[in-house]
């Protein structure tokens, strides 16, 4: 994936961040991530060092908890704009402008790459499901011997139940832990349900159609 900010561009927009108020090194990689849709967050190593050099420069002053004055609570240290750092914003008006702009353009090509991901992979998987479908139809049949298949398929649902609970079990768990960091994005139920949408056509696919409909489902068929 290419650089989302040029050369500076993050350096001026930690300081857009902080004009709302202190904030913790974590919470300006959350609050980025917010912003973004989820399609990118920062690590730890691209933003703590530059919050260093925006206090080395007098623009943002870092307060650890315990001293005087300070705003920051709990052990993490605080950082806020100085009165220098609002001049620097104040002074780059045009480029913050600018500067949004560009996020929001790079958010939208991000979704698009996004999309265009989730579309791949489920052709993909497609693809897979109906070449072990069509082996499946392939294979020889039992002669004379018992037909295991009742007792094969009914074995098979119950993996195939199994994998549904712990595919569920896992996305819910992201998304609680996403929806506590404040991350979880109109992006995230789109892509979710383009995924879900996707799967289900594709497992469907590998079923072999029934002539009869098991009773109470007659008014669910779907045309093709």
């Amino acid at each position: 994936m290419p650089p989302v900010f040029a050369h500076g561009e993050l350096r001026l927009y930690l300081l857009v961040l902080l004009l709302d108020g202190p904030r913790h090194g974590y919470e300006l990689i959350t609050e980025l991530t917010r912003r973004f849709g989820g399609t990118y967050r920062p690590s730890a190593g691209t933003i703590y060092p530059r919050l260093a050099r925006l206090e080395e420069e007098g623009l943002v002053r870092r307060s650890v908890p315990g001293e005087p004055g300070s705003p920051g609570t709990g052990r993490k240290a605080t950082y806020e704009l100085t009165p220098a750092g609002r001049a620097e914003i104040d002074a780059r008006f045009e480029d913050v402008k600018r500067l949004e702009r560009s996020v929001a353009e790079t958010v939208r090509s991000l979704a698009d790459e996004v999309r265009a991901d989730v579309r791949d992979t489920m052709r993909g998987l497609r693809a897979e499901l109906a070449a072990a479908a069509q082996e499946v139809r392939t294979r020889p049949r039992p002669g004379t011997a018992p037909d295991p298949r009742r007792t094969q398929s009914n074995s098979l649902r119950h993996d195939a139940e199994a994998v549904l609970q712990r595919f569920r079990n896992d996305v819910l768990a992201d998304l609680r832990e996403a929806d506590v960091a404040g991350t979880v994005s109109a992006l995230t139920v789109e892509t979710l349900r383009t995924v879900l949408d996707s799967a289900r056509s594709a497992i469907r696919g590998t079923l072999p159609h029934s002539t009869t409909s098991p009773p109470g489902r007659a008014d669910r068929t779907e045309p093709e």
